[in-house]
């Protein structure tokens, strides 16, 4: 389900189109498991061009500032700020989608291809999960480099631990406005887990099924998620239309797989799009009021940066016009 089918199911504003228009909004298969996995190969006909983002470090550090104004003014409270960037390629990319699928930490590792377009993800972040007679949600918010120094410092930061519990609390308030859930409790809050070469918190928060619980009605809930949006969530959806220059797509949103008694949807964060001509990558992070817009720039680009690595062919080759 992509980011604009999470807007409409929470009644919130279209932003900007999607630049892979290709990918329906929603997308469902019927699948078996094969044998076993694969290793992701190299194509020796894949080649990447450069990568063009769709807005400057500076428009980007520019829309960090307006959100903190916005949270001045009272209008919100936190917002996901998310960038775009796209390369031109040639050749097979499925691939290169699948070392995106295979990077370490992903708890949703795997590619997603239609007629003309494929998706890669290599989220970290369960949106929702159904098992066991529970609902479960994991709200990731807050990054650091994967160092000893990168861990204490985000122990540390006052700020992305605010930012944190911030987002908590919208996960929280989202499972409650559930019929037929019992009362909500948080797990493991703030708790520290890698993703290739990045710290980030994750929380646990889950309710027990007590009743009817439907899907039309989860999704309603819990999308677009809380991490991805920002509190409140219609508000923050309305800064995000009016700010981001391109719209979200397949990232933000949700994919995963249904099956009997289980439900389990990633946030699509850490994902890349094809659509025969370009990939597409996004990424961002929450802004609150003492967010510092260059700092937030910068990480977004080191959550990019392990995409864009498993993106790169081996060899030199030679580019795309």
């Amino acid at each position: 389900m992509s980011a604009d089918a999470g807007s409409v199911m929470a009644g919130a504003p279209l932003g900007a189109a999607s630049p892979v228009p290709s990918i329906p909004d929603v997308y469902a298969v019927v699948y078996a498991h094969d044998s076993g996995p694969t290793e992701p190969g190299f194509s020796s006909d894949f080649a990447l061009g450069e990568w063009t983002p769709s807005w400057t470090p500076h428009e980007h550090a520019a829309a960090v500032s307006e959100v903190r104004q916005a949270i001045g003014r009272g209008d919100v409270y936190q917002v996901n700020v998310v960038g775009h960037t796209s390369a031109p390629y040639t050749g097979d990319p499925l691939p290169a989608l699948g070392r995106v699928a295979a990077l370490p930490g992903a708890r949703y590792g795997g590619v997603l291809a239609g007629s003309g377009w494929a998706l890669a993800t290599a989220s970290p972040e369960t949106l929702v999960e159904v098992r066991d007679g529970r609902i479960i949600t994991r709200p990731i918010k807050g990054t650091r480099p994967a160092t000893a120094a990168g861990r204490r410092e985000l122990l540390a930061s006052a700020k992305e631990r605010a930012e944190h519990v911030m987002i908590v609390d919208l996960s929280r308030n989202d499972l409650a406005r559930l019929p037929g859930v019992g009362p909500v409790e948080v797990q493991d809050l703030f708790a520290v887990r890698r993703w290739s070469g990045l710290w980030q918190a994750e929380s646990v928060v889950s309710a027990p099924i007590a009743g009817r619980l439907d899907l039309a009605g989860l999704l309603r809930a819990l999308m677009p998620g809380g991490s991805v949006t920002g509190a409140p969530k219609i508000a923050a959806l309305g800064e995000i239309a009016r700010l981001e220059p391109v719209g979200r797509g397949v990232s933000m949103a949700a994919v995963g797989w249904i099956g009997p008694g289980h439900l389990d949807l990633g946030l699509t964060i850490r994902t890349v799009a094809a659509d025969g001509a370009r990939l597409h990558a996004w990424a961002g992070g929450g802004i609150v009021w003492d967010s510092d817009p260059e700092a937030e720039v910068a990480e977004a680009a080191a959550k990019l940066a392990p995409i864009k690595a498993a993106l790169s062919p081996v060899s030199p080759q030679r580019s795309p016009n």
